[in-house]
This record gives structure tokens, sequence and C-alpha cells, in this order.
């Protein structure tokens, strides 16, 4: 053999020798792969609910879950045991735990649960909600996608809105404000509220929401008349005759009117406007004695007699009329009947000088009465009555002397 094919035989049987070599080392390698993972625990593990295949060499739970990457903490539940020994086959179930602040009505607890769901965990603590009720994060909501659950009690209320019928509601406010608010009840500017809309709301509360209303009335009433009084010698002694009938006015009241729950609470007078006058009413009080005024009817009153120096004399400007003068009625303004008594002596005067029911005496007449008014009548003016204009047109205008007597 020549030694070009030495050199190639030579690094022929190298590359095959090499090839073999690895060929072992790959078998001996595989072959120790394969008895290691064939001396291998096969588990089942549920971790926060989700469900995996593993195998592992631990020999018990503890280490099992450290080498499926769970860092087990003392809050963790984990079935079996952490020192349970492995089995093939086994379940492990690990359920980490979360750190919760647990608000109930106001009062705040923090602590560790293994609950999946915020309702299992309100479970867990014997706590059943009404429809009434409120929870905040939902019951649906993954515990470990939260770090604190509100609870909120329901609690009842009795509740009167104005003139409507108390009803019984559930309520989580914590405010009578916020509470009308969920009730959807407006409360007005001028309304009530009992307790104060800033209350807290307690459980068997009473809330009565008061309407308010506040209006104005106007209210028309009558005023009554005055009564004037004047004498007249015509009339016994103690006789009265109305001479002008009295007549009632009229006021309009303005009222500022509160209501409450349309029932009125209270009023206040704001003003008041006259709407009408009255007019006094005209008595006539007889002073009529037994001696009658001198005059030439016997049926004509009379006044007792006396000296012309007797009681206050005055010095007058004198006419004469007749019921049958123009615009006389034949009765005099104290109710003297004239046509009935034409021989009755009676003069019209002004009973700012001379009082109406006055016994008189009258220079050139005689005793009379004041029993009568004029129009033309002012001041220290009289006008004595005769029953005839013959008589009235002798009497003329003149200066007379009239001194009264009663």
């Amino acid at each position: 053999m020549n030694k070009g094919n030495e050199k190639k035989w030579y690094h022929l049987f190298s590359r095959k020798l090499v090839f073999i070599s690895v060929a072992i080392l790959v078998l001996a390698v595989t072959t120790g792969f394969v008895s290691y993972e064939s001396t291998k625990t096969d588990l089942t593990i549920v971790a926060d609910g989700q469900t995996k295949e593993f195998s592992s060499h631990a020999e018990n739970v503890r280490d099992a879950l450290s080498d499926f990457g769970i860092h087990v903490t003392k809050h963790d539940l984990v079935s079996p045991g952490l020192d349970a020994d492995l089995k093939s086959g086994m379940t492990i179930e690990w359920t980490p735990a979360h750190e919760i602040t647990y608000t109930k009505n106001g009062q705040t607890v923090t602590e560790w649960s293994t609950a999946r769901t915020v309702k299992q965990f309100l479970n867990d603590h014997h706590l059943s909600l009404t429809a009434h009720d409120r929870v905040s994060p939902s019951v649906d909501t993954l515990l470990k996608d939260t770090k604190t659950i509100n609870v909120q009690k329901a609690f009842s209320v009795l509740l009167t809105e104005g003139k409507k019928k108390s009803k019984k509601v559930w309520t989580t406010s914590t405010t009578v404000v916020d509470l009308l608010k969920k009730q959807h009840i407006k409360v007005g500017k001028e309304d009530r509220v009992e307790p104060s809309l800033d209350a807290d709301v307690t459980d068997g509360m009473k809330v009565n929401v008061i309407s308010v209303k506040k209006t104005t009335d106007v209210v028309e009433e009558r005023t009554p008349f005055k009564t004037v009084t004047h004498k007249d010698g015509s009339l016994e002694k103690g006789e009265k005759k109305v001479i002008h009938p009295g007549k009632k006015g009229k006021i309009a009241k303005k009222y500022k009117v509160t209501l409450e729950n349309g029932k009125e609470v209270s009023r206040e007078l704001k003003d008041t406007k006259t709407l009408k006058k009255s007019k006094d009413e005209v008595v006539a009080i007889g002073t009529k004695s037994s001696a009658d005024v001198s005059g030439e009817s016997t049926h004509s009153p009379t006044v007792s007699r006396g000296t012309k120096s007797e009681g206050r004399e005055l010095l007058v400007t004198s006419t004469a009329y007749s019921e049958s003068c123009a615009g006389c009625t034949g009765r005099t303004s104290t109710g003297i009947d004239l046509r009935a008594n034409p021989n009755m002596k009676v003069i019209a005067v002004d009973p700012s000088v001379i009082p109406l029911g006055s016994k008189v005496y009258v220079e050139g007449y005689g005793y009379a009465i004041a029993g009568d008014t004029g129009g033309a009548i002012k001041g220290n003016r009289i006008d004595v009555f005769f029953s005839s204009e013959s008589r009235c047109s002798d009497w003329g205008r003149r200066q007379v002397r009239v001194k009264i007597i009663d």
C-alpha cells in the first residue's frame, strides 16, 4: 500500500471513529435524560383556579410548588399541606391570599382572604345582601383586582312628602339631603324639612317634607258707621227717631298668608285700603216735656217759659220760609212734619251756632224749637217757619235777637 492510500484510509477511519464516539455520547445522554425524566412524579396543580399538569423530582408539596414557580405565603391556602409527600397523580391546589380593606357602614377592617371573588368574600363573612344594599366593587369582581370592598347595608325610613301618605323606604344614604335626592323629591326654597337636610339618616327615622307656600289674600270687610244724636223737642222725652240712616263703609285688607301642606298656619296684615267711606247715622232724641211750646196749634211742642235774660243771647240775621218753598220737602232735618203741624214754631239754624233740638226765644217770633237746617243757613243766621207765603213775605229780612233757653 502506497503512502497516499494509507493517508486516505487513516482520515476515513478517524472520521468514523469521531462519529461513533458522538453517537455513543448522544445515546448515553439520551438514556440518562430518559432515565431522569422517568423518575419524576406526575402532578396536577390548580393555581388560583387554573389547572396545569406538572412533573417534579420534589419530595413534598412545598418544593413542588417552588419548582412550579409559586411562592407560598403564610396567608395562602394549600391542599394538601406543604409538608405532604408527593404521590404520582396527586392534585395540589394553591389559592393565593389577598390583603383586603373591608368597610361596612363606616367601620373599616383590613385582613387577608383567599376568596376568589367579592361575592365569595362576603359569603365567607356570612354577609347576605338584599336588593336595597350596595356593594362596591360588584360581587363578580375578582379579589385580586381590588384592594377594597365597601358594603352599605340599607335601612328603613318613614318618609312623608307634603299631603301624601307616609311610606316606608329603604336607603343607604347617610344624610337626609342625599335620601331625598335618591327618592327624586325636590325641596322648594320655602319648604321645610324635618329633620334638617344635613342631619344623619338612622334606621327607623321619620323624615317629613313640608310644602310651604306664601300667597297674598285680599279680603273686603264692612266698616261700621257712627251714630250722631241731636235733641228734638218735637219728640217725647226718651223717644228716638232716625233722621238719616247710617251706611256702612267698605275696606280691603291685604294679607300675607303662609300655607303648610295646603293648610293656613299664619296670616299677616300688610295693607288696608278704603273702598267706600261710611256715613253717620243721625238720630233725633226726644226732649219734649209736659209743657208745650207756645204756638197757634195745640199739637205743637212747647218750651218752658222763661225771661229774656235766661241762656245765651245772639244777634242774628233772620229770614222766613214755609213748607211749600222751592226745594222744601215739608219735613225738617230732625224729622218734624211741617205739613202736619202748620202752626208749630220751628227755626232753621246752623248747628255749630245753635244746637239742633234747642229751645229758643226769637225776638218778634216767640218761643220755638231749633229743629231744621238749610244750605244757606250758616253762622249767625236763622230761618223762621210760617205756614203761609204771605206771612213769610211780611217777615222779610231783619236783625233779631235769639236767646237759647235749653
